[in-house]
């Protein structure tokens, strides 16, 4: 029995083999399509964790093999950016890859923080590949203590 396929050809209908040329149509797309894909994703580089306190932000950001000289970090309004560069690792004449996972190059994060904070105190300590960040929150952010008066 001969049918019609999409790629314009008849062959005989062999659903093993109609599934092994979709694999392979399936594997070609996906293939082609894989390094665009991955610069499309949201950056997931440096990891990075964000939380608060009634005195303000604290984020830390995971930056294994980067120079504390090359990490920028702005605040503008309730604006975080953290920037940076991790220098690739220049290979001996006839290395090649066999694996390669790890980022380099240029990097940078943004992200609205939860309130204001004060910019001109935001301190940052660079310890053992991670990156420290408090940032306190400002004075009209914080959180008042209202007390009740007795109608009495």
């Amino acid at each position: 029995m001969y049918r019609y396929r999409p790629f314009g050809f008849y062959q005989s209908a062999n659903p093993w083999r109609e599934i092994e040329q979709l694999q392979r149509e399936m594997n070609r797309v996906f293939g082609a399509m894989s390094p665009a894909w991955q610069t499309r994703v949201a950056p997931s580089y440096p990891a990075i964790n964000v939380w608060t306190n009634d005195e303000g932000i604290v984020v830390t950001a995971e930056l294994p093999g980067v120079n504390p000289d090359d990490i920028n970090i702005a605040v503008v309004g309730k604006t975080l950016t953290l920037s940076g560069s991790r220098q690739t690792n220049e290979l001996n004449d006839g290395d090649k890859y066999h694996r390669r996972e790890r980022r380099q190059g240029k990097f940078t994060r943004t992200f609205e923080l939860p309130f204001t904070v004060e910019a001109d105190q935001v301190d940052a300590v660079f310890e053992k590949g991670v990156l420290h960040i408090s940032l306190p929150r400002a004075e009209a952010e914080k959180p008042r203590k209202i007390s009740v008066k007795s109608a009495n």
